[in-house]
Formats: C-alpha cells, sequence, structure tokens
C-alpha cells in the first residue's frame, strides 16, 4: 500500500487515500485479537466436545480473513452502491430471520440459526448494518421532503424485525436495533413528544418480553435475584480475578477448560485470564476509538443519508462490544451477544465486517468531494 502514489488512479489507489487508515488500521487490530483468541480459547472447547482441536481454529481463520476481504471490499463502494446492498441483504436476512420460526435450530432456548452444511448462519446479525443503512436512507428522504413515508416506512420495517426477534426469542438484539433506531430518530430531529414515546413503547416491550418468555425472565432474575444457576458468570468473574494485570501467561487459563462458551460469549473472560487487564483496556480502548472517530468524521459531514448511517452503525457496532463485556463483567444479565471480530462466530463476524466496510465507505473523503 505505501507504494501507491496519490497520483495513481486505479480503484484501489483512490480507495486506499481517501478510506479513513486509523479506522482501518484498528479494525485490523481487532481482527488479530481474534486469531490470537481463537488459539488461546478454542482448543479445549473442540476437545471438550469431542471434536479435533483445531477445528474452531481452522474455521474462524477462514471467516476471519473473509471478513477482512469484505471489510475493504464493502468500503470501496459508492454510497448509492451500499444503500442498494443494505436494501437487498436487508430483505434477505429478514426472510431468513422469518424462516427461523419454522425451520429453525433451538439453542438454549431459542429459535436463531438455520442448519446449512457444515455451519449455522444466524441471520438476524445482518439486520443490524443492513437495517441502520435503510433507515438511515427513509429518515433523510423524510428530512428532505417532510412527508411521513419514509418515516413510516422505517417504523414499519422496524415493526416486522421486532415482531420476529420476539418470537425468536433474541432481546438483545433487539435492544440494540431498537438503541439503534431510537438514535436515528433523535439525530434526524423527529419531535421529543415522539422520541418520548418511542422510548416509552422500548420500555414496555421489555417489561412484555420479561412477564412473557420463561427465557428473558429466567437470565433477568439470575441477574437481579442471583436467582438459578449463575456458574458461567461466577466463573469468569473469577478468570478476571486470576488473571490480574498481566494474566497468567497464553494458555495458561484454565476458564477455557470449565465455560462452554469460553470461545464465543465468553472469550473476554479468557483473554483477561491469560492476558490481563492491560490486554482487556486496550481492546476496550480500541472499541472506543472507532465509535468517536466514527462520530468525529461526521462533523463535516452535510449529507443526512451519511451522517444517519454512520451514527446508526457505530451505535450498534459499540452496543454490541458493550453488552458482550458487561454481560461477561457481570454488569448486565448475560446475553448471548459476540465480541465484534474476537468471539468465535462466522455470521457475526461477516455481518460486523458488512457494517464496517459500510462505516469505511460512507466516511471516505471523495463521497463529500464528488458526490459519488
Amino acid at each position: 500500500m505505501a507504494a501507491l502514489s496519490r497520483a495513481d488512479n486505479s480503484l484501489l489507489g483512490r480507495w486506499w487515500w481517501t478510506v479513513d487508515r486509523w479506522t482501518l488500521s484498528a479494525i485490523g487490530m481487532l481482527i488479530s485479537f481474534g486469531f490470537i483468541m481463537m488459539q488461546a480459547a478454542s482448543p479445549a472447547v473442540a476437545e471438550r466436545i469431542g471434536t479435533s482441536r483445531d477445528l474452531f481454529i481452522y474455521k474462524q481463520i477462514f471467516f476471519l480473513l473473509l471478513a477482512g476481504l469484505v471489510t475493504v471490499g464493502v468500503s470501496m463502494l459508492s454510497p448509492r452502491n451500499i444503500r442498494r446492498l443494505a436494501i437487498a441483504g436487508g430483505i434477505a436476512a429478514l426472510m431468513m430471520t422469518a424462516a427461523t420460526m419454522t425451520v429453525g435450530t433451538e439453542i438454549k432456548g431459542a429459535r436463531r440459526w438455520i442448519s446449512l452444511p457444515g455451519m449455522s448462519v444466524q441471520p438476524s446479525e445482518f439486520l443490524k448494518p443492513c437495517f441502520a443503512v435503510t433507515a438511515a436512507y427513509l429518515i433523510a428522504q423524510w428530512q428532505r421532503r417532510r412527508r411521513y413515508g419514509g418515516m413510516v416506512g422505517a417504523a414499519a420495517i422496524f415493526g416486522a424485525i421486532a415482531f420476529m426477534l420476539m418470537k425468536q426469542p433474541d432481546v438483545g438484539m433487539m435492544a440494540v436495533i431498537t438503541v439503534v433506531f431510537l438514535t436515528q430518530l433523535y439525530i434526524g430531529g423527529l419531535h421529543r413528544i415522539f422520541m418520548v414515546i418511542g422510548v416509552g413503547l422500548a420500555g414496555g416491550g421489555a417489561v412484555l418480553a420479561y412477564l412473557m418468555s420463561d427465557h428473558v425472565r429466567g437470565r433477568v432474575q439470575k441477574f437481579w435475584l442471583g436467582t438459578g444457576d449463575r456458574y458461567q458468570v461466577e466463573t469468569a468473574m473469577e478468570a478476571f480475578g486470576n488473571g490480574g494485570l498481566f494474566g497468567r501467561g497464553p494458555g495458561e487459563g484454565r476458564v477455557k477448560d470449565v465455560l462452554p462458551d469460553a470461545h464465543a460469549d465468553f472469550v473476554f473472560a479468557v483473554t483477561g485470564e491469560e492476558f490481563g487487564m492491560i490486554l482487556c483496556a486496550i481492546i476496550l480502548a480500541i472499541f472506543a476509538f472507532i465509535v468517536l472517530r466514527g462520530l468525529l468524521r461526521l462533523l463535516q459531514e452535510h449529507d443526512p443519508f451519511v451522517v444517519l448511517a454512520c451514527t446508526g452503525l457505530v451505535a450498534g457496532f459499540g452496543l454490541q462490544a458493550f453488552v458482550n463485556m458487561a454481560s461477561t463483567l457481570a454488569l448486565i444479565p448475560t446475553k448471548g451477544m459476540t465480541l465484534p471480530f474476537i468471539s468465535y462466530g462466522g455470521s457475526s463476524a461477516i455481518a460486523v465486517a458488512i457494517g464496517m466496510g459500510m462505516l469505511l465507505g460512507l466516511t471516505r473523503r471523495r463521497h463529500r468531494e464528488d458526490g459519488s
């Protein structure tokens, strides 16, 4: 890349000199940490379920390499093509999410996955970036014309997504998408009265989920009342304590030998035990950097679609990271949500890569200069 000159007018040359290389480097660091943590956490999990020690490593290496390529590829698209990708991808993800209700695989009381040869796909992961961009387009259309068709369309799509996620149930994903949508509505200038109504409806939906879903109620009660099986959370907290500042050393951790989700939902606990609080703080700082950098690059942006889409993308990305780390640290009820690029999971890695590629593509300097 260093050999590319500013006069290079090729697609790669134009991309390299207009993309936010700081954010790109931060994403690369997260992917690198993903490689490291899969080697640390997954062999013990694989042995415990009676399969090859390297199975998860090889699969995640493939997913992370593909995620890197997807990030770069999507970031080369123009805003118009990113919008088209979001609409097409959103329709496909919505159809597949609906299909989980009939042909989905049930795991831990939730039906979120569709089994394919060699892997399982969680379609709702792809709804996050696609909905953020699609809703941004519809809200921006409302801003330009002050006709409520765009706003009604965005609300209708959100309603359809909310219904399907509650049927699975997937309250964590529902919470992330709700926060993204409410953030976009606020940035888009929706009247405060409607915002208050929206927040009230979201709160009512949370209460309803607690009352009607045994799956949700059980997790909340474990957190607030300390009832039920808290083995995973308590074991994760012990791992952080054992790791201290600098960790016990690569491969020396014990939490991966006893936690069934050590390579996925609780990979942050493995990081804390083997590499210590300092590396955990570095990872946290990288996530914060990507979110803040993405928002700061919007200060000079005048296209409402770009502002709304990027706000939704960084909000969803940051909230997903927060939910994973906070649940591992027992700050919120446990939620089966991955740590972007670091936890095991092909659907998550590719979906996050699409979202970050969209963010990089929408914030490229040439978009503001030539309007492409």
